[in-house]
């Protein structure tokens, strides 16, 4: 008699760890496990399913059955450039569902219902109402004013010498402030986008920011950013480390954890998007159902559908 096994359902975004970097070698499933195999064979497992992105730096190579795993647990692969400031594709885990995605639409559609989610996003972020009877494009200018003075602020703060936010779309070519910025709200981008797609939400559809592939995951991860990797890339670039992007990431990683980024991204999406006012659609009956099925209600904003 064959034992009855349990039901397979995924781990909750919010119970995962943050993020997983793999710099070279060969990732593929093997006697049933997500390992990467280095040069020598030999393998080193990762708990795909317990994590919720992982980037795939240039000395990687992925197998079809490392990317079908990933995909049906719902961990995010990325595929990045050196040290995770350029993403050329990522997956899309579980399969989104498609009526988040048209309300995300409707809302960033509606130029009412634009305004409301932007003026709700920027107060979350700065902690204050913003100015009354104001568009996007002036409240985009008046960030940029308190961003600037941010910056400064901090690099004041930590003792750091600072000019202004720049990436010269060349890794290496900034200064080292610069660069541990890059290197820190690269992390920050992966997790947002891991959350935003296990929500079912399009990482292309933004609202403060429009026309990039990653638009939505700049407008959410813009809200922690400055609580969380910015001040931290700060600190790390006042001590002159010698590899200041590996020092940014194992300061991420930790960060993350301490300040339960995980646990707080999807519900502060579903926050700023009810901001908007438009009712929540309909489930539509061609809705592509979730790689692995869930009994469970979409109540736990930390499930992925």
């Amino acid at each position: 008699m064959n034992p009855i096994l349990p039901q397979l359902k995924p781990i909750p975004i919010k119970n995962r760890s943050s993020i997983h970097y793999i710099e070279k070698g060969n990732v593929d499933v093997i006697d049933g496990a997500f390992v990467v195999v280095d040069k020598n064979g030999i393998r080193t497992h990762i708990p795909v399913g317990g994590l919720s992105c992982i980037m795939l730096e240039p000395g990687t190579t992925v197998s079809h059955e490392a990317v079908k795993l990933a995909s049906r647990v719902g961990c995010l692969l990325i595929w990045i450039g050196d040290a995770g400031v350029r993403l050329y594709a990522s997956g899309q885990p579980g399969g989104a569902r498609a009526d988040r995605l048209l309300y995300q639409a409707k809302l960033a559609l509606d130029d009412g219902a634009r305004l409301r989610v932007v003026r709700k996003m920027y107060e979350m972020r700065f902690k204050e109402r913003f100015p009354e009877r104001r568009s996007v494009e002036q409240l985009r200018g008046i960030e940029a004013i308190r961003v600037k003075l941010l910056y400064t602020q901090l690099a004041r703060r930590y003792g750091v010498k600072w000019t202004y936010r720049d990436y010269h779309g060349k890794w290496g070519a900034g200064d080292l402030p610069n660069t541990c910025i890059s290197s820190a709200t690269a992390c920050l981008y992966g997790v947002t986008e891991a959350a935003i797609l296990a929500a079912g939400y399009a990482p292309a559809v933004g609202f403060i920011h429009t026309g990039k592939p990653q638009s939505f995951v700049y407008d959410i991860a813009d809200i922690f950013k400055f609580d969380t990797v910015v001040p931290l890339a700060f600190r790390i670039a006042a001590r002159k480390p010698k590899n200041p992007e590996a020092e940014v990431r194992w300061a991420c990683r930790d960060v993350f954890r301490q300040a339960s980024i995980l646990r707080r991204i999807i519900p502060t999406i579903e926050e700023v998007l009810s901001a908007g006012g438009l009712p929540f659609p309909k489930k539509p009956v061609e809705s592509v159902d979730l790689a692995i099925p869930n009994k469970e209600g979409i109540g736990d904003v930390g499930h992925r559908g």
